[in-house]
C-alpha cells in the first residue's frame, strides 16, 4: 500500500498577482488624480466668479441708492451710454468695476432703434461691468 502525502498549500497571493494588482492600481490612479485636480481648479474659478458677481451687485446697489436727479446729471455728464461714469472704480484697481448710466428711451422717440439714446425722463439704465471681462449686471431704475 502506497501512502500519499498531502502537501499543504499556503494561503495568500503570489508575486505575479501582487504585481498585476499594483500595476492596475497605478494605471487607474493617474486619470483619477487628473480628474480631481480639474475639479479643484474649477472650484477656484467659481469662487472668483462669485466674488466678482457680489462686488458688481454691491456697486449696483450703491449707485441705485443715489437720488435719481444725481444719476441723471451724471448720465448727461458722461455724454454716452458707452462712456463709464465717475462712479466707476479708479483706474488700475483689481477687477475694476465700470458704471454706465443712460436715460432709457422706452418708445424710441428718436427712431434710431436704440433704447439707450434719446432718453425718456424718469427712467434710467444702470450697468456695472468688470473691466476686461464679459461679467456685468444691469437694471432699470425710475424716478420716485
Amino acid at each position: 500500500m502506497r501512502i500519499r502525502k498531502r502537501v499543504a498549500h499556503t494561503a495568500g497571493f503570489s508575486y505575479v498577482e501582487v504585481l498585476v494588482a499594483t500595476v492596475l492600481v497605478a494605471v487607474s490612479l493617474v486619470p483619477a488624480i487628473d480628474a480631481l485636480s480639474s475639479g479643484i481648479m474649477a472650484g477656484g474659478v467659481h469662487a472668483r466668479a462669485v466674488t466678482r458677481q457680489q462686488a458688481m451687485q454691491a456697486k449696483l446697489e450703491k449707485v441705485l441708492a443715489l437720488p435719481f436727479d444725481v444719476l441723471d446729471a451724471e448720465a448727461l455728464a458722461a455724454g454716452s451710454y458707452l462712456t463709464p461714469t465717475s462712479y466707476s472704480d479708479s483706474a488700475g484697481s483689481s477687477d475694476r468695476r465700470l458704471v454706465y448710466l443712460a436715460l432709457f428711451d422706452v418708445d424710441d422717440a428718436d427712431s434710431d432703434g436704440n433704447a439707450l439714446t434719446g432718453g425718456e425722463t424718469g427712467l434710467m439704465w444702470v450697468r456695472v461691468a468688470v473691466e476686461g471681462t464679459v461679467d456685468d449686471v444691469e437694471t432699470l431704475t425710475t424716478q420716485m
